[in-house]
């Protein structure tokens, strides 16, 4: 099999560093044979295509990055917005930190499309957003047209319309997919034009809207990029604070509130659930969501609270295994959302993009699956 010249070997070390891997580790991970890498360090050859192709893949980069002269820039590799996430999380997955170049990667594709379908970017945050999370919950309910009636594909919705990209991962292996010992639930890439909110899938449609809410807060309230585990969202730092307050704010209105009737109260928390059930459908949040605005009202106690989280936390939770897959093709509309996909479509129709650019775009479909993908759109 032939083996390829001059690869440079500095640009995959420096590249395999950034992921907190050495050579070494980096051929042990993939299986390429040691008596493979010695010839590397010696002579810049001894790979086939196939193997760098393996290493470029795993490493997120183009086989053609690992050929070109010089060494990497790691403002290059790194972007300012990569590194204050990695700053607040250092030891991020390598997944993880795939996932995050890629999110960026998608964004830049994404505001390509636009232009090519005559669709102008617009600012995202209105100019008179308050700083305080109470007033802006207001504002930005009222901006993007949230109603009582409320869920995950409702909100997104309105953010996309509102020019924003929300991405979520799915449930499925694949470089979608978050690990699941990775803590993180959401971040943010703060821009004025086209931010970024990235909500990790979970069994209840509610946690991914409190994360998705929780993420817009820090869009709209302190403009920069935050990444968020499960110990961020009941972290007592200001951000994290002003985040969740503005979330509970945002989904849980006054108006929601008012419904909820303090004198059927049960004296159990393990009822809590069924007591506040019509308000949990009807605003697509979860019980502890409504009991945190509560307790913040003083409408329960702070004991009654951590008593629910107690319970809640020791209940086993059905783990999904992904199901079927029999609408594969509508698999990146889950992923990306409805305008990033129509976006795609609606270049490939005017032959702006190829069929083979069209499903990189959209999570590596098959042709017939873009196909199919296509058709939804027009029959809608």
């Amino acid at each position: 099999m032939e083996r390829l010249d001059n690869i440079n070997v500095e640009r995959i070390r420096s590249t395999a560093a950034l992921h907190r891997l050495t050579l070494e580790s980096l051929f042990d991970e993939l299986k390429i044979a040691n008596s493979t890498l010695d010839k590397l360090n010696e002579s810049q050859s001894g790979l086939t295509y196939s193997q760098l192709s393996k290493i470029a893949n795993y490493l997120n980069r183009g086989v053609l990055f690992f050929m070109e002269p010089g060494d990497v820039d790691e403002s290059e590799v790194k972007t300012a917005r990569f590194r204050s996430l990695e700053n607040q999380k250092p030891l991020l997955s390598r997944k993880l930190r795939i996932i995050i170049e890629n999110v960026e990667r998608y964004r830049d594709v994404y505001l390509t499309l636009r232009e090519y379908i005559n669709e102008e970017p617009m600012p995202f945050i209105p100019r008179q957003m308050p700083s305080d999370p109470e007033s802006a919950a207001d504002i930005a309910r009222d901006w993007l047209g949230i109603s009582l009636d409320n869920s995950f594909a409702a909100t997104r919705v309105a953010l996309e319309a509102a020019g924003a990209l929300v991405i979520r991962s799915n449930g499925y292996h694949g470089r979608w997919q978050v690990p699941k010992d990775e803590d993180v639930l959401g971040f943010s890439l703060y821009f004025d034009v086209c931010p970024v909110i990235f909500v990790r899938k979970q069994e209840a449609e509610s946690r991914q809207l409190f994360t998705l809410a929780h993420e817009l807060g820090h869009l709209l309230l302190h403009r920069t990029h935050f990444i968020d585990g499960r110990k961020e969202f009941y972290a007592k730092s200001k951000h994290e604070a002003e985040a969740n307050r503005f979330a509970g704010l945002f989904l849980v209105p006054d108006e929601a509130l008012r419904q909820i009737v303090d004198k059927d109260k049960p004296s159990s928390v393990l009822a809590f659930a069924d007591w506040l059930r019509p308000q949990t459908k009807l605003l697509g949040v979860s019980t502890e969501t409504i009991l945190r605005r509560l307790r913040d009202a003083e409408r329960i106690t702070n004991r009654e609270y951590n008593d629910y989280r107690q319970w809640r936390s020791e209940q086993i939770q059905a783990q999904s295994e992904g199901g079927s897959r029999i609408y594969r093709h509508r698999e990146p509309r889950h992923i990306f959302g409805d305008h990033f996909v129509s976006a795609v479509i609606q270049a490939f129709r005017e032959s702006r993009i190829s069929l083979v650019q069209a499903s990189q775009y959209l999570d590596n479909l098959k042709a017939e699956d873009v196909r199919k993908l296509e058709a939804y759109y027009e029959s809608r």
